[in-house]
């Protein structure tokens, strides 16, 4: 496996530009790969190394990595929390949240940064499929994070906030048509959908609200936009909710998982949700025809796993771990002196772990282009 990193004192071919905030990665990778290659292709997966003020590139087709963006070299400190990310369909930009540098940055395909924005606290980003939005959420670290989302439109970089009003706004999707936002709390039972456009905004305060709060970390929808799922970390459940009136949601279901379910993704067809769960080092598979558990993967690499992706013919789930306390043994500890996070590559057809990517510390949010085949 191949890797660059870009690390403190000389960095070859690194240019700083403070004017504007922006600056130019060295566009490495592999020797055999030139930067019009990557330009051209753009089928990579982007991961936020969390603890390391780092972006991991990885290409989708021999899993190695390209490149290893050091955010603390572009003046953004050691401290930064990289922690979502969000990516254009077709690959030309892509966006990561910082959450302790309260930043959201815009790179484009060839890792130039070529833009920020100021945002409190940012967490998960999302993607509005027609216009030119994205929103974003804030992050789990917060304590009291203002009771409101970002719009950021993408190509101006200015942002708007709407208010939401649950504590922690933390949860965050987009429906099919972009229409509508749907936001979950950490602190309490509720769940909001919020206009797109307009910002307005519905609450639902979920049964039993006044109960030890679900803790909602992330949602993933059906491909026909009538279903959604949220994974509730306290809890240790996946919430099954009916969004075919998007201004209110009904809760249908409740399934018992594994401890503390993290990033959900729904494969295209509509029958699989995968998602990783962080307190037991397992990937759980739920069977949307019988809202069942379908298979548990478990094996090498998977440590606190946080955030999950399938490729774009579904054929692959990527999932991304933390491995903080250091179940997996890295082969190299990168020079970082922490244990190294993973991205593990699964076959959702054999369910079987294929691939371990090793990735500088606390491998979170990763993103991919969606729209490339």
């Amino acid at each position: 496996m191949m890797m660059k990193r870009l690390t403190s004192g000389a960095r070859p071919g690194f240019l700083a530009l403070g004017i504007a905030g922006l600056a130019a990665i060295y566009a490495g990778g592999a020797a055999a790969r030139p930067a019009s290659a990557t330009a051209a292709e753009g089928r990579y997966l982007y991961v936020a190394n969390q603890e390391a003020a780092a972006v991991t590139v990885i290409d989708l087709e021999t899993h190695e990595v390209v490149e290893v963006i050091d955010l603390e070299a572009m003046g953004f400190g050691a401290n930064a929390k990289p922690h979502h990310i969000a990516v254009e369909p077709d690959g030309s930009f892509w966006y990561v949240s910082l959450i302790a540098a309260n930043q959201v940055l815009k790179f484009d395909r060839e890792n130039n940064l070529v833009a920020s924005v100021e945002f409190e606290r940012p967490g998960l980003l999302a993607l509005h499929p027609a216009e030119p939005w994205l929103f974003v959420g804030r992050s789990m670290a917060a304590v009291n994070p203002p009771q409101r989302i970002g719009r950021i439109d993408r190509t101006s970089m200015e942002v708007e906030e709407y208010d939401v009003f649950i504590p922690r706004p933390h949860a965050l999707l987009a429906s099919q048509d972009g229409d509508w936002i749907y936001v979950g709390s950490l602190g309490e039972n509720s769940v909001v959908t919020v206009e797109a456009e307009s910002g307005e905004a519905e609450l639902l305060r979920l049964p039993g609200s006044g109960d030890m709060p679900h803790v909602l970390v992330q949602y993933a929808i059906s491909p026909d936009g009538r279903t959604l799922v949220a994974t509730a970390e306290m809890t240790a459940k996946l919430l099954v909710f009916d969004v075919s009136e998007p201004t209110a949601p009904v809760l249908v279901g409740q399934l018992d998982v594994g401890a503390r379910p993290w990033h959900p993704s729904w494969s295209a067809d509509g029958r699989w949700i995968w998602f990783g769960n962080l307190g037991t080092n397992e990937v759980t598979l739920v069977d949307t025809s019988d809202w069942s558990v379908a298979a548990v993967v478990r094996g090498e690499g998977l440590a606190e796993p946080h955030g999950s992706a399938l490729s774009p013919d579904g054929s692959r789930l990527y999932v991304a771990n933390r491995n903080e306390t250091g179940t997996y043994e890295s082969s190299d500890r990168m020079g970082y002196g922490a244990p190294g996070g993973t991205v593990v590559v699964i076959d959702t057809a054999t369910r079987e772990i294929i691939d371990v990517i090793e990735t500088p510390p606390y491998a979170s949010g990763i993103g991919l282009a969606s729209g490339l085949r």
